[in-house]
């Protein structure tokens, strides 16, 4: 990363030369900009002397979206692909670094090519591929989705969650009486952990089962659901979504089945002995823990609550991230870090238990040491810092590192202290290093009753002293999110393409954004989008005070909560030329009963709905429609069950009667991530350049 750091200061020494080198480079293409490869996931070796990198990357011959995994060794110095198939996720080194654990919905290798059509993306299992080199092969082969998965602490087994399954005999019965008919709730059913000897299985899939032995196997088929080489731990009545193993006992984090919060009780942490048993609940709060990590001595349990995932601390409450250790004997909780003012996010532990955690505070996303309730600060490089893991034996870790301009990479480190020699380990994206980038800036202004409020400006390439430009105010999604200095480039973070088509983009992190306190973030409940709608108006009037944006020449635009936002705001005034919005509900009563984070959105409003019908009111922007004037791009997922696809339908129906230009684009298949089909992503970006253009050019 000390190459990030002399670029850096080039840049300020070399002033108007580098605007130059700016202006000769071409500008990214559209195309271009949505090619790009995401770094999903790094994990380092047990020995740190090699990583496993998970990436994601538009297919677009075949409409989708490839998952594969890439292997660094420090011994080559290089990173080669690991995985060929596309549908590969979620590495996990075992204990002795020889093999790599993943979940995988690609075919079997026996099946026929209509069976492997079927099966693509249908049954996610638990794979393994030795380092040393070989395919890949399945840990089972029975048609069971794997929802988590889990290394024991020596080695020799893995342990995964899986729907308690049916029987084929209980499955006929079901459907001959049940037809096609849902049992809402009724027929929902919870997980089993599981347990497969690795070797046991490695001999399995050496083995061409011949007649007799195939025979066999459907006569079982018939007789138990269940690999015949899984050992049942414990059930329980809701999903296992984590596990963590430590030598005597298994942690598991829990969810709702139906993955719907209508309550944070669904969400628990749970213990089992290693060699199976009735299962203890440890944990009771209003909190969704994740992060499960014991500690080296496997006696402490650590884990996280991310921003806006509510608080152990009382009532149910959005708030910022939180670490937490656990006495599993005792069940006491303490609290780590609670000195750090900003939001702590994802965290690793060192070999010697050492702890440490992203900490986002304002625009960047740093690395810290936490010390019972202090956070010290490591010597990294501006941008943000993410997906961090640290290696078994020794002091090395991996890390994943991007600013706005640089491409998200893996890099790994000898040491915590050592972040800023760190070495890159990927190179993926490099066309935007040979293209124009846009220069940024944060930027602060003064809400209206005084609060301070931060965002990021975005200048088209060459333009950072220009003047009354035209500005697209692009608003994040969560509301516990911040734009900051970190790299984006796809369908929902598109700014640094808007910039290169001539926008000052205007990215505010209103009130109940993370990374400012708790007491910024709780500003926000229970007035969902008319406290953050004020601040973010006052940074526009702010800007075109100050004569950075053009007055006449304003647009808006968000997904999910920037949808909610931009759907608010255009009640509110008729300033902006053109809105473009996906994915944002115009009331709360029908969203709450729709989408799936239901107990969310009632703290958020204060209440139930027939608790709180004013606050549901006021806070909607159906209600304020004859106000609006705004021209609007609509776009939404048709199985979006997060924002219901159904406040896509009803906006587009208020448009339609008040006669404002509108149009609205429903991406089939669908949900609130758009991550089933590349071109969706692509058309929605295109589309709304070009909306934006249009209106703001008449």
């Amino acid at each position: 990363m000390r190459v990030k750091k002399f670029a850096v200061a080039l840049f300020f020494l070399c002033g108007s030369l580098c605007g130059q080198a700016q202006k000769s480079k071409p500008p990214i293409t559209l195309d271009e900009f949505m090619n790009s490869t995401e770094v999903r996931m790094a994990r380092i070796a047990p020995d740190g002397q090699a990583a496993v990198i998970w990436t994601s990357s538009p297919d677009w011959q075949h409409d989708r979206f490839r998952d594969d995994l890439w292997l660094w060794r420090q011994k080559t110095g290089t990173t080669v692909q690991l995985t060929q198939s596309g549908y590969d996720s979620a590495p996990a080194w075992s204990p002795d670094g020889k093999y790599i654990a993943f979940i995988s919905s690609r075919a079997l290798a026996d099946e026929d090519s209509e069976a492997k059509d079927d099966d693509k993306e249908g049954t996610e299992r638990v794979w393994l591929i030795a380092v040393a080199g070989g395919e890949a092969f399945p840990l089972y082969t029975e048609k069971l989705d794997a929802h988590a998965l889990a290394w024991s602490a020596d080695g020799s087994r893995i342990f995964f969650s899986v729907q308690q399954p049916l029987t084929k005999a209980q499955e006929d019965a079901r459907k001959e009486e049940w037809k096609d008919v849902i049992r809402w709730r009724e027929q929902e059913r919870g997980d089993t952990l599981l347990a497969i000897p690795v070797q046991d299985a490695i001999a399995e899939a050496q083995k061409i089962p011949g007649p007799k032995a195939s025979a066999k196997k459907e006569k079982e088929d018939e007789e138990s659901p269940l690999p015949k080489l899984a050992k049942v731990l414990t059930k329980n009545d809701r999903e296992i979504s984590e596990i963590a193993a430590a030598p005597q006992q298994i942690a598991f984090e829990t969810e709702s089945v139906s993955h719907r919060m209508e309550g944070p009780a669904a969400s628990e942490i749970f213990l089992v002995s290693t060699n199976g048993g009735d299962a203890k609940q440890l944990t009771h709060n209003q909190a969704v823990e994740s992060g499960l990590r014991w500690g080296p001595d496997g006696k402490q349990l650590y884990f996280n609550v991310r921003a806006a995932a509510g608080s152990l601390d009382g009532k149910y409450q959005d708030v910022q991230g939180r670490l937490y250790v656990i006495d599993p004997a005792s069940g006491k909780v303490g609290r780590l870090g609670a000195d750090f003012k900003g939001s702590l996010e994802e965290y690793t532990l060192g070999s010697d238990g050492t702890v440490i955690a992203e900490g986002m505070t304002g625009t960047q996303q740093q690395l810290y040491k936490i010390e019972e309730s202090k956070a010290e600060a490591l010597s990294g490089v501006a941008g943000s810092y993410s997906g961090i893991d640290a290696a078994k034996q020794g002091h090395k870790l991996v890390v994943l590192h991007s600013t706005i301009n640089d491409p998200m990479q893996a890099f790994v480190s000898d040491s915590p202290d050592q972040l800023e020699q760190a070495k890159a380990v990927t190179n993926f994206n490099p066309i935007f290093r040979e293209r124009a980038q846009p220069e940024w800036t944060t930027y602060k202004w003064k809400s209206d009753d005084g609060t301070e409020v931060e965002g990021v400006l975005i200048y088209p390439p060459g333009k950072k002293d220009a003047k009354h430009l035209r500005m697209f105010t692009l608003i994040h999604g969560g509301p516990a999110d911040a734009d900051g200095n970190h790299f984006g480039a796809d369908w929902y973070d598109w700014a640094t393409l808007a910039a290169t088509n001539g926008w000052l983009v205007f990215r505010p992190n209103y009130r109940g954004s993370s990374g400012y306190g708790d007491e910024f973030m709780l500003q926000i409940e229970p007035h969902l989008v008319s406290v953050p709608g004020k601040d973010i108006l006052a940074g526009v009037d702010a800007l075109v005070k100050d004569g950075i944006a053009d007055p006449n020449h304003l647009t808006i635009g968000g997904y999910s909560y920037g949808g909610y936002m931009t759907n608010w705001l255009i009640t509110q005034t008729t300033r902006f030329k053109a809105a473009v919005t996906g994915a944002g509900a115009v009331e709360h009563a029908a969203n709450w009963g729709n989408d799936d984070e239901t107990y969310d959105d009632a703290w958020y409003l204060g209440g139930l709905p027939w608790e709180k019908p004013e606050l549901y009111q006021s806070e909607a922007a159906l209600f304020q429609f004859d106000k609006v004037k705004t021209p609007t791009h609509i776009v939404g997922g048709n199985a979006d069950v997060r924002v219901s696809f159904l406040e896509d339908i009803l906006m587009e129906r208020a448009f339609q009667q008040i006669n404002v230009p509108h149009t609205f684009l429903a991406f089939p298949g669908e949900g609130h991530g758009l991550d089933k089909n590349p071109w969706h992503g692509y058309i929605k970006v295109r589309e709304e350049l070009k909306w934006l253009d249009k209106y703001v050019n008449q």
